[in-house]
């Protein structure tokens, strides 16, 4: 027959588990690294570290941003989705994870992380010449459809975000992106001046990085690939309003950790994402430094990575792009 502990033992059972209970609702009980998958300096570098700013003071806790680059982001992205699930490790993930697995250079994808809090888009512009007859997006669309291999595009490297943003765009308006020829270049200012000098048709690129052009009137920004129109270029249409396909792309960062990452460890950096967000030290940041914002949860998060990842694994097929 079994015995009953002892009562002593019991109470100490008892207290025992609640320690446990409270060590768990106490997280984070130490410090949390944050991996950046690109150099310091760069954007992700400093969207990263005022990320880290605020969660500091949301959870009470140090964030040290590490970078861990290499392999064109593969190094700092493998990092990530190798963490221990614990909530100790958290990642700065950005739109090449959704790239690696279809162009051939790693396996490393989405699914391998948890999502906790998209918070940034730097949605791609239309941008064309001062001197072009295209008025609007539809007159652009209709051209390009109709005279295959005559137009080129520049603005970034072959596979880049803005580029798959851009050939998306045109493969779901079914028009091969084939038939427009992409003028490589190192991002999108030696673009723009190409595009002003008359040496390309149009030019791919965030919309700060246009604005100093279109304010000399030397470039014309046609839209912007955003659900909605961005509240720092409110006179820029978006492509869903001329064509009425919803088509939201180019480069984007947000809140991960490793697969595997509890519930409720997930619901508590999410919960102090948002407040950093939603606060006025961030909001200034990212309006000062150019970054467009957008905010998903855990949730919407994955279904943007998933719905990311299956554009650019179409695309990039399409392409000829993967190894």
């Amino acid at each position: 027959m079994f015995n009953k502990p002892p009562l002593a033992v019991s109470i100490s059972l008892t207290a025992f588990a609640l320690s446990i209970g409270t060590a768990q609702a106490d997280y984070p009980e130490k410090p949390i690294e944050l991996i950046v998958p690109w150099s310091a300096g760069g954007g992700t570098d400093a969207v990263a570290r005022q990320l880290a700013n605020g969660l500091q003071e949301e959870l009470g806790q140090t964030v040290n941003v590490v970078n861990r680059t290499g392999g064109a982001g593969v190094v700092g992205h493998t990092v990530m989705a190798n963490a221990e699930p614990d909530g100790y490790t958290l990642g700065l993930v950005t739109a090449e994870i959704t790239t690696y697995r279809h162009i051939g250079s790693s396996q490393v994808s989405y699914e391998d992380l948890s999502p906790i809090a998209l918070i940034n888009l730097d949605a791609a512009a239309f941008n064309v010449s001062a001197e072009s007859e295209w008025e609007d997006l539809d007159n652009a669309l209709q051209d390009i459809e109709a005279n295959p291999n005559e137009y080129t595009v520049s603005g970034s490297a072959p596979g880049a975000a803005y580029h798959l943003a851009f050939a998306g765009f045109l493969n779901q308006q079914g028009i091969d992106p084939n038939t427009v020829s992409l003028v490589p270049s190192e991002g999108a200012a030696p673009g723009l001046q190409e595009l002003a000098a008359g040496g390309v048709d149009f030019v791919f690129s965030s919309l700060p990085e246009a604005e100093s052009m279109r304010d000399a009137e030397r470039v014309r920004t046609l839209a912007v690939f955003a659900n909605e129109r961005l509240d720092a270029f409110p006179d820029i249409p978006t492509a869903e309003e001329v064509t009425g396909d919803e088509w939201a792309a180019g480069t984007w960062r947000g809140l991960i950790g490793p697969a595997g990452l509890p519930d409720d460890v997930v619901d508590t950096l999410a919960e102090a994402a948002e407040a950093v967000y939603k606060s006025d030290q961030f909001q200034e940041f990212m309006t000062n430094q150019g970054f467009g914002m957008q905010w998903e949860g855990p949730e919407g998060f994955r279904d943007f990575m998933a719905e990311a990842d299956e554009n650019n694994g179409e695309i990039i097929d399409k392409l000829g792009l993967a190894e």
